[in-house]
């Protein structure tokens, strides 16, 4: 028998799962188990809920008493350091599997009664923003409890940049968290990706398409809580190849109140057609703004960026093409004038390449800015595959970063330089000098050498030449 017919030994298998129940277990005793054996890992995870860096253990299926019932968490998590003890109660769902309000109300009961710290949920749910629980809950519940919630998504996000990028200290730690994360990459862990636009989908688009789309029409505020969920989705998974916390880009209100940033979706939404957001991507030029024209089904990626501050306009414009080299030729730049008014010029980057005064509106005025923009075609289907509207956003964000976005860096002024006695010009006659070397010598020497000159005789007389070049008067 060939050796590469043989399945390599895991730590953790994904065979003989059987039916939802296993895989919900198998994945909570899992990822709970390498939590407390990799301790950067349980670090990284536990730490944003105000968990003390201290030893964390981990216990499944707990039993635990609320009125004549008896309930069974998927998992409970401790850590302590000193006198000082954190505590969660975890629930866990895979699949397609969602989260019940009245399952959340009893554990969120359970821990205050038990003095515990948070409830912990583990879904493929992924909230519109980061810090929001895709479950509603009563309020009241939350007093003394705290409720957070992780997608699937966001802890293989978290396993990969703890191992490829942040680094695990120990070597056979650092195997255990690869283990988890070839586990939860299986197809049958029940670790799924961001795959639905919801049952609204279809019925919002034609509206939009129809030109019928109004702010108030069922299902309209669900789409368009999918479309940030996808963006966060996006950034985790831009996230987790490039080792940097990716995140969708908010206002401080829109934080604090995530009704204020889905309103103002559905308004744009009903108006023009279009679903809008923006990523962070640490150490680049500016946001990635992602736009999703549903009328004309297009997706358009983009990102402003400063012109320099010195040169000729057509200079600036090198500059940025420079940077351009390896983008496609079907790359929209646009150049904006300080002071000037309505929309700057705009080309494909194959025209500006060949000619690139064409940005160039007017020379008199200095240009300050810079859009670079790809548009590639949307799909309209709901779910993940060809055609479908999750990959087609999920492809322009990628292509328009490896493509573009990350060859392109901020202008700077080059530092200046030191001058030393070298950088002088020839040597004066002691006469002729009234002070030493200074910052004002070189360019303008010519012109102190003949302020300090005495006035000119006649040649027949031994005097210099009136007509000679200064540097000549000088040395006669």
């Amino acid at each position: 028998m060939a050796e590469e017919a043989w399945h390599e030994a895991r730590l953790i298998p994904t065979s003989g799962i059987n039916g939802a129940e296993e895989q919900e277990r198998r994945a909570t005793s899992a990822l709970l188990a390498v939590m407390s054996s990799v301790r950067e890992f349980g670090r990284a995870l536990t730490k944003p809920y105000g968990a003390p860096a201290g030893t964390l253990e981990t216990y499944i299926e707990v039993p635990f008493p609320l009125g004549d019932k008896r309930l069974y968490p998927d998992g409970l998590i401790r850590v302590a350091r000193g006198q000082k003890v954190w505590t969660a109660l975890v629930e866990v769902k895979t699949g397609t599997n969602q989260l019940a309000t009245e399952q959340l109300e009893n554990y969120l009961d359970i821990a205050r009664e038990q003095g515990f710290d948070a409830v912990l949920t583990i879904s493929n749910e992924i909230p519109a923003i980061a810090g929001q629980h895709p479950t509603k809950v009563d309020k009241r519940r939350l007093r003394k409890v705290e409720l957070h919630h992780l997608s699937w998504t966001q802890v293989l996000a978290e396993a990969v940049m703890q191992k490829e990028f942040r680094g695990i200290a120990d070597p056979d730690q650092a195997w255990i968290l690869g283990e988890l994360i070839r586990y939860l990459e299986h197809p049958r862990s029940g670790a799924l990706e961001f795959d639905d636009m919801g049952e609204s989908w279809v019925t919002v688009r034609d509206a939009v398409r129809a030109g019928t789309l109004r702010p108030a029409d069922k299902g309209v505020g669900e789409v368009a809580a999918r479309f940030d969920a996808l963006l966060r989705f996006a950034s985790l998974s831009l996230g987790r190849r490039l080792g940097a916390e990716v995140t969708p880009v908010l206002t401080r209100k829109e934080l604090a109140d995530p009704t204020l940033r889905t309103a103002d979706l559905v308004g744009t939404l009903a108006s023009v057609g279009q679903l809008t957001g923006a990523i962070r991507i640490p150490g680049t030029v500016g946001n990635l703004v992602v736009t999703a024209d549903l009328r004309a089904g297009t997706v358009t990626c983009q990102v402003d960026i400063d012109a320099p501050r010195e040169g000729r306009p057509t200079t600036r414009v090198n500059w940025l093409v420079r940077q351009l080299k390896n983008a496609p030729e079907t790359v929209r730049v646009e150049a904006y004038a300080a002071h000037a008014r309505g929309a700057g010029a705009a080309e494909l980057l194959r025209d500006v390449r060949a000619d690139p005064a064409i940005l160039v509106t007017d020379p008199t005025k200095e240009l300050r800015s810079f859009k670079v923009a790809i548009t590639r075609p949307m799909g309209s289907k709901r779910g993940r595959g060809r055609g479908t509207f999750i990959d087609s956003v999920l492809e322009a964000v990628d292509g328009f970063y490896a493509e573009v976005m990350q060859y392109l860096k901020a202008w700077s002024a080059a530092p200046p330089r030191v001058r030393s006695d070298s950088d002088a010009a020839e040597p004066v006659p002691p006469a002729l000098v009234s002070t030493a070397l200074s910052s004002q010598d070189g360019a303008e020497l010519a012109r102190e050498v003949s302020d300090a000159r005495p006035a000119p005789t006649d040649p027949a007389d031994g005097g210099a030449d009136e007509d000679a070049p200064v540097e000549e008067q000088a040395m006669a």
